[in-house]
């Protein structure tokens, strides 16, 4: 099988480890989105597709390299319809309500600098609304805070969360073709700032947090995924940010899953699955890590 990695870092943890478990049986190449064009790997290029091609960067370059690729039949992992609805966090916040999933209520401002006349009535989540690197990411808590991020950040188009009381952890849940990955980090948001964070304990996850997390698969049409959400007591949680393809370093595991995710689209295609609220898919049945390691 030949291998398709999308990507402008090949070294990353998870591409480097997955592709040592491919290689030398199967054949891994790279393309990087950002110098894609006039290179012998150019999908334009007959003799080029791979069998799959497993879409880690988010850039808009990249999606159009991902949307080239469809288009020519090569399967992509997640597609890039998918993967660009989790870059706009106004569209993954209304598909996720409008689903029915536990999503934090969500309003969209054109541009930050319009905030700075408004007064809090308590500590609001102020995100960009293009998720990218190096995006806005933060926590207000009085009036004056959110002028501050107003003026350094008075063009930006962002999304704004009233801050939900919960335990001061961000519980990261990531899946890769139904496998559950877990881990806690203290929070960037917490009045203290972030801390240590905690071994992944999937055994003392609630059934309805694996569940959840499937049916996010379901409705955003991913195979890779992440969902962030916040424990807030109440026994459901609640989801902050999903996020196309993510980094999920250092869960054991994690390679092997991806692996055989591409071999598995490679021979077989793409899952036919769609964002689409009008008849929802069948969640994925529930899996967990048990910590296999090797090919």
């Amino acid at each position: 099988m030949r291998i398709g990695l999308i990507t402008s870092d090949p070294g990353h943890q998870l591409l480097a480890d997955t592709t040592a478990l491919l290689t030398p049986r199967h054949e891994v190449v790279t393309l990087d989105p950002a110098a894609a064009h006039g290179t012998a790997n150019h999908p334009d290029s007959p003799d080029a597709l791979a069998d799959v091609y497993l879409l880690k960067a988010r850039t808009p370059r990249a999606l159009t390299l991902a949307r080239a690729l469809e288009r020519r039949g090569a399967p992509v992992v997640n597609s890039a319809a998918a993967t660009g609805l989790c870059q706009d966090r106004t569209a993954m916040a209304g598909l996720a309500r409008r689903a029915g999933l536990p999503f934090a209520a969500t309003r969209t401002v054109p541009a930050l600098g319009g905030l700075a006349a408004e007064r809090l009535g308590g500590p609001v989540v102020v995100k960009s609304r293009h998720s990218r690197r190096h995006d806005l990411v933060a926590r207000a808590d009085t009036t004056a805070a959110l002028r501050d991020l107003a003026a350094a950040w008075p063009d930006e188009p962002v999304v704004v969360q009233d801050l939900t009381p919960n335990d001061g952890w961000d519980h990261k849940l990531w899946v890769i073709a139904g496998t559950v990955f877990a881990a806690r980090r203290r929070s960037e948001l917490a009045p203290d700032g972030p801390g240590p964070g905690l071994p992944p304990a999937l055994g003392e996850l609630p059934p309805v947090w694996r569940e959840l997390v499937h049916e996010v698969g379901s409705v955003f049409a991913l195979e890779v995924y992440g969902v962030d959400v916040i424990d807030t007591g109440g026994g459901t949680p609640l989801i902050v940010d999903i996020n196309a393809f993510p980094g999920v370093r250092g869960q054991v595991g994690a390679p092997r899953a991806l692996a055989e995710l591409a071999l598995r689209t490679a021979a077989h295609g793409a899952p036919h699955r769609r964002a689409d609220v009008g008849v929802l898919p069948v969640p994925l049945k529930p899996q967990v890590n048990e910590g296999r390691t090797g090919p």
